[in-house]
């Protein structure tokens, strides 16, 4: 009852019209405490503007979603006024990883990274072709070291089972091919091991024979490298066909043995020379990254030992197509 007494009348509101105009009030009897000195925050009202879901990159996305603004007319703010640990981070050509995107490094690291996993390849292919003939020079050429091994075939089978096993744990297992230094040191025993099985082979044909087809390997090889790196033309999905091509001429040489004549041995030479020819133009490609396929950086042993297993490989289809020549 008190405070329905204390409130003023009608007449009262009319003889004192300050009682009721805007602030700031006057304290007097009619008042005895201040309106509150903050007012209250003007909330936002309708529809509120939300980035879109899931985010779409554009150029500065930075892989946090913007926070909301609210437009001026309802109360809201505008983002240059944002807190530092509020404001849109700058794009550093990072996507976000949970995106499903990964890491882009530039063209020129790239680059980079190609030419010295070429470099390393060729120069590992160098040194193997170096030790290959030479070994083959000295059963060539010696006669004490070249009957010492036409006697001691056992050798030559045990060191061809030694590259078959680890020709293929090479070429199968990918943990042992990257780790250094059981990588190389398995190219290496491919390399004596197989070195050993062509030096055998060549000790059985004519000297002559055998330095036309050092000669004649080289030169072909050499122009196919350069051709692959020159030309436009995509070798590499050429795969298909070219195993197709390789069981052939496996079956051609099989149904050989039963129906043996020079002529066929001079064919037979000359088509596996031709297909293992192909084969190493498009391991080159492979190598060299410039076209659909690519090997990685890190299979460098791998790249190594197809192009050196090529290039053997041509050796002696040559020495097949010049021993079935010289025969006849």
């Amino acid at each position: 009852m008190t405070d329905v007494q204390k409130q003023p009348t009608s007449e009262e509101m009319k003889s004192d019209p300050s009682m009721y105009a805007p602030p700031p009030y006057p304290l007097g009897d009619t008042q005895t405490e201040p309106p509150p000195l903050v007012m209250p925050p003007p909330y936002p009202y309708g529809p509120i503007s939300q980035p879109p879901y899931p985010p779409v990159q554009g150029e500065n996305y930075s892989g946090n979603p913007p926070p909301p603004t609210y437009p001026m007319s309802q109360g809201g703010y505008l983002t240059d006024n944002l807190p530092p640990e509020c404001t849109p981070v700058e794009s550093t050509g990072i996507t976000n990883p949970v995106a499903g995107t990964f890491l882009k490094a530039s063209s020129f690291d790239n680059d980079t990274v190609r030419r010295a996993f070429i470099r390393k390849v060729f120069s590992v292919v160098t040194m193997q072709l170096l030790f290959t003939f030479s070994v083959v020079c000295v059963f060539t050429f010696s006669e004490v070291v070249k009957s010492a091994v036409q006697k001691n075939i056992w050798i030559y089978i045990s060191s061809y089972i030694v590259f078959v096993v680890v020709a293929m744990c090479l070429s199968l297992c990918s943990s042992f091919s990257r780790t250094h230094p059981w990588n190389m040191i398995g190219l290496s025993v491919v390399t004596v091991s197989l070195s050993y099985v062509v030096g055998t082979v060549a000790s059985f044909h004519n000297t002559t024979a055998v330095v036309i087809a050092m000669g004649a390997t080289l030169t072909i090889s050499f122009t196919i490298i350069l051709f692959s790196a020159q030309t436009r033309v995509d070798f590499t999905i050429c795969n298909g066909i070219l195993f197709i091509l390789a069981a052939d001429l496996l079956m051609f040489g099989f149904f050989s043995i039963f129906y043996y004549s020079q002529a066929l041995q001079i064919l037979y030479g000359c088509l596996g020379a031709l297909v293992f020819a192909l084969f190493l133009a498009v391991d080159c490609q492979l190598v060299m990254g410039r076209e659909k396929y690519g090997l990685s950086p890190e299979e460098y042993v791998f790249a190594a030992l197809v192009i050196y297993l090529d290039i053997i490989t041509i050796f002696l289809y040559i020495l097949i197509l010049l021993g079935g020549s010289s025969n006849s």
